[in-house]
Parts: C-alpha cells; sequence; structure tokens
C-alpha cells in the first residue's frame, strides 16, 4: 500500500463527527486516512496506516505504526512484523491479503520516539475513535489478534487480567473470538526466552486456529 496523498488538514467536524452507520467503508478509510485531529502530538506529522475489506476473516491489532511503517505506509513492514508474520505462519502475500486480514493498529500514526529511544505508546483518543467504526464494517472477523498491552485493554475490557504476561497466560479464555499476543519487538527477546511455552503451546494454536478461520 503506498503512501497516501497528503491533504489539507480537514477541520474536525468533517473529519471526525457522527456519521450514519450506512457510511460505505471507502468513505470511512478515506476519512480515517485524513485524519489530522493529532497533529500537534505527532512529532513527524501524521500518515494514517491501515487495511481493511469488509469480506475480512482476520482482524490485527497492534500498538502504532514505526519509523519504517511511517516512510513506507505498509503496516508490519519491519523486523517486528517479520517476527509476527513467522509467528503465524503465513507468507508476505497471504498477510497482505486485504480482502481477508485487516490490520488496524491501536494509533493510526506513529508517535515518535520516547526518552529512552523506545516508541511513544499510541495517541490515547484515536483507538476510541477509529475502532468502533471500523468494527462496523468487520462483521465477518473470525478472529483478532490482540499484539500487545494497548490492544489486550481495549478489547478485553473488564476481562484483561491487569497484566500482559497474564493475559498471554490465559490465551485460552479468550478464544475463539480474541488470541492475545506479545508485542513482536525484539526488545521483547528476553520475556519470549523467558516463556518458551508461548512458542511450544499458543504459535501452533495461532497457526492452526488462522488455517481454519482463513479457510473459509
Amino acid at each position: 500500500m503506498g503512501r497516501p496523498r497528503r491533504l489539507s488538514p480537514p477541520s474536525s467536524i468533517h473529519c471526525c463527527a457522527h456519521v450514519a452507520e450506512t457510511e460505505p467503508l471507502e468513505a470511512l478509510v478515506a476519512r480515517a486516512r485524513a485524519c489530522r485531529l493529532c497533529a500537534d502530538q505527532l512529532p513527524h506529522g501524521p500518515h494514517p496506516v491501515i487495511r481493511v475489506s469488509s469480506t475480512a476473516r482476520v482482524l490485527i491489532v497492534g500498538q502504532a505504526p514505526g519509523s519504517k511503517v511511517h516512510a513506507t505506509g505498509i503496516p508490519w513492514n519491519d523486523r517486528s512484523g517479520d517476527r509476527l508474520r513467522e509467528w503465524t505462519g503465513l507468507d508476505r502475500e497471504t498477510f497482505y491479503d486485504e480482502g481477508r486480514i485487516a490490520i488496524v493498529p491501536m494509533g493510526l500514526c506513529y508517535p515518535g520516539v520516547d526518552l529512552h529511544g523506545g516508541d511513544r505508546p499510541p495517541i490515547p483518543s484515536c483507538a476510541p475513535l477509529w475502532h468502533p467504526q471500523f468494527a462496523k464494517h468487520l462483521r465477518r472477523v473470525r478472529l483478532t489478534l490482540l499484539v500487545g498491552s494497548y490492544a489486550q485493554k481495549f478489547y478485553l475490557k473488564e476481562r484483561y487480567p491487569g497484566s500482559l504476561g497474564a493475559t498471554i497466560q490465559n490465551w485460552r479464555s479468550f478464544l475463539p473470538e480474541f488470541l492475545p499476543l506479545p508485542h513482536p519487538s525484539w526488545r521483547n527477546t528476553a520475556w519470549l526466552r523467558r516463556n518458551p511455552w508461548f512458542e511450544a503451546e499458543l504459535v501452533p494454536v495461532l497457526r492452526e486456529r488462522l488455517r481454519e478461520v482463513l479457510r473459509h
């Protein structure tokens, strides 16, 4: 997916006002990609990165685009994406098949880096604004991958156990609708080494569940 054409900043009313539930998906995507409401909080400027289709069977909800994704406009187009695809067992062609797999991060734009050189958290107001609107068009989704704690807190709500580790350890209780995953960032390599059961137990179920859902 190429970098969307830069648009003049729309007014907040045009960008984010309530619209009818019959709004076509294409119009919703256009509004999301034109959103500039958080522009003053984004050090590298807004560049929403999403991939959605009304026929999608799988939804991947991550944290927010990284610097490489911001530059290319392709979600998970970095080392974290390589690891995520390894976990799923999907090749790039299948992973980026928009008709079957939707990708909507908690923050649609790259938030920049923090004082320690890591990515800042997604803008808090982004997911509550856009995710409910996209959900109206993603009614065929049968499996949602919750990648990282921000996605898990938002989607699991009162079912969230209180930490990422506890959520992933209790992954069976969220099936068949959700499957929580740690963020595939290489910063989490130590966590993966301390928890070898993740790749031994959860990853095979993840791959089988994806095959089952995408087969239909």
